[in-house]
């Protein structure tokens, strides 16, 4: 059984930085699986937040790019998403998501804060 689990959400202050997980298991080769991040804010839908393809290629929501960074460990079956120069509109659950062929996985989401 596949599971993701994300972890690394907390409160931070406007200007600062985060890095969240992904630790994925049940997963025989993590490499297969499209990879990404989303983010849901109270009262709003889910929305993308960055995407890292089976070859590595990334891709970035325009209200993260240049500030947020997405990764992954193969080996590791473990999914990255450094953040920096953080606002308070990034204040959301942040899930990671693993898909292959038409089948999506969903971690629980970790809480990230941006508050003075």
């Amino acid at each position: 059984q596949v599971q993701l689990v994300e972890s690394g959400g907390e409160l931070v202050q406007p200007g600062g930085s985060l890095r969240l997980f992904c630790a994925a298991s049940g997963i025989t080769t993590f490499s297969m699986y499209a990879t990404a991040w989303y983010r849901q804010a109270p009262g709003k839908q889910r929305e993308l937040v960055a995407v890292i393809t089976r070859s590595g290629s990334t891709n970035y929501a325009d209200y993260v790019k240049g500030r947020f960074t997405i990764s992954r460990d193969n080996p590791k079956k473990t999914l990255y998403l450094q953040m920096n120069s953080l606002k308070p509109e990034d204040t959301a659950v942040y899930y990671c998501n693993a898909q292959i062929y038409s089948t999506n996985y969903w971690g629980q989401g970790t809480q990230v804060t941006v508050s003075a």
